[in-house]
C-alpha cells in the first residue's frame, strides 16, 4: 500500500521527554525460516520463537506439531492464550478441536496433553504467561518452562547452528 502523502499530526505529548529518554518502540520479527527458525521440541513439534519478556515472564511463539503428534502432559502456573493458524488440535482431557481462527485460553492450575490427529499436523500462535510444568508419562516431574526456558532454547539453538540471535525479541 503506498505512503500517505501525509502523517496525522498529534497534539503535543505532555510525557514527550520522558517517552523519548525511557520508552522503548516496538519491534518487527521476521517470520522467514531463515531469520527465525523452527526449534525443535521434543520428535514431533518445533517452537518459532517471537518474543520474550522477562519483567513479566512472558513469552510468545509459534508451535508447530507434525501430524500424528504430540506434546507432553503440561500444568499451566499462568494463563495462556493462543489463536490457531493452521490444521487442528486439541487436549485429550477436553471433548473441543481447535481448528484456524480459533482462541484458547487455559487458566492457572489446569494440566492437559495437547495432540495433533491433522495428517497436516497444526499451527497456532501462543501468548505464554508464567511458567509451565511438563510431565512424562508416568505422571512423573520432567521440567519447567518459563520465560528462561524458552530464552534458553532459542538462544541455546541458534548459537550451535550459527544463527545471529535476534535481540529485538526480548522486551
Amino acid at each position: 500500500m503506498p505512503k500517505p502523502e501525509f502523517i496525522t499530526a498529534l497534539p503535543p505529548e505532555p510525557h514527550e521527554a520522558m517517552i523519548r529518554r525511557f520508552g522503548k518502540e516496538g519491534a518487527f520479527i521476521p517470520g522467514d525460516d531463515a531469520n527465525n527458525p523452527w526449534v525443535p521440541f521434543g520428535d514431533q513439534a518445533a517452537i518459532k520463537h517471537l518474543a520474550f519478556d522477562v519483567r513479566t515472564n512472558t513469552a510468545a511463539n509459534i508451535l508447530w506439531v507434525k501430524g500424528g503428534g504430540r506434546i507432553g502432559t503440561h500444568k499451566h502456573r499462568g494463563v495462556v492464550s493462543a489463536v490457531t493458524l493452521e490444521g487442528s488440535w486439541g487436549y485429550y482431557e477436553y471433548d473441543w478441536v481447535a481448528r484456524p481462527g480459533d482462541f484458547v485460553y487455559e487458566l492457572p492450575g489446569t494440566a492437559h496433553t495437547l495432540y495433533s490427529d491433522d495428517p497436516n499436523g497444526m499451527k497456532a500462535l501462543f501468548w505464554l504467561n508464567g511458567a509451565i510444568e511438563f510431565f512424562d508419562d508416568n505422571g512423573k516431574y520432567d521440567f519447567t518452562a518459563d520465560v528462561f526456558w524458552f530464552i534458553d532454547h532459542y538462544v541455546s539453538y541458534c548459537e550451535a547452528n550459527g544463527i545471529a540471535i535476534n535481540k529485538d525479541m526480548f522486551i
